[in-house]
């Protein structure tokens, strides 16, 4: 299933079910077919985002030298990597006042 994030304030992100899931639950929301992040809800949501990507970045990953010797396809995707894009989307969100929706 693929899990599309929207708002006014900036570009689709698109995601796979289960990342979108996992970063829902992050935030304090519900892994719904449909949502809403609120501009009130933004702040937290950010916060709440920006505290799991530092947890991710300084956990111990995949060893750097196996990683890089398989196809690109076959790596690692880190939970940072995903979590990214949702956080610039929700910070030009709050710039701008606007909800954040997903749907699928």
């Amino acid at each position: 299933m693929i899990v599309i994030f929207k708002s006014k304030a900036a570009g689709d992100v698109i995601m796979f079910g289960d990342a979108a899931h996992a970063l829902m639950k992050i935030m304090g929301k519900d892994p719904d077919p449909t949502g809403i992040i609120t501009p009130e809800q933004l702040p937290g949501a950010i916060t709440a985002l920006k505290v799991a990507i530092e947890e991710d970045r300084t956990k111990p990953g995949p060893d750097e030298e196996e990683e890089a010797e398989k196809p690109a396809m076959a790596r690692t995707v880190t939970l940072a990597q995903r979590a990214v894009p949702l956080l610039e989307l929700l910070e030009w969100a709050l710039k701008k006042n606007a909800p954040v929706t997903w749907g699928v």
